[in-house]
């Protein structure tokens, strides 16, 4: 696996991907990326390319609330969903998401 930072969300309500969700990077308090998931519930390039890696912790914050919200599910239970983790700088990490507007799992995916 390469050295990079990636995620996908998988909306298992609905069965299909989360296309449109907000997804931050942060390291400490520094936001780094501020994106939304295309059409495949993915980001159109790595979070963190190979270059861009480092060592330490990070969060992912998946805007889920919004995301349901958007699809007129009148109150989901999960607002944001805060994954936080550590960067090894050589090696890659893939973050998915699988969400629900009351649920979710992540692990460290390849």
């Amino acid at each position: 696996m390469a050295a990079k930072l990636t995620t996908h969300v998988l909306d298992t309500a609905h069965g299909k991907p989360a296309v449109g969700m907000r997804i931050q990077l942060f390291r400490e308090e520094t936001l780094l990326v501020d994106i939304t998931t295309n059409a495949d519930g993915r980001c159109d390039a790595p979070l963190l390319s190979s270059e861009e890696m480092f060592s330490g912790a990070c969060r992912l914050v998946f805007h889920v609330g919004d995301y349901f919200r958007s699809l007129d599910v009148a109150s989901p239970f999960l607002d944001r969903v805060s994954v936080e983790f550590l960067l090894n700088a050589d090696q890659g990490y893939h973050v998915p998401l699988i969400c629900t507007p009351w649920s979710y799992s992540t692990y460290r995916g390849s």
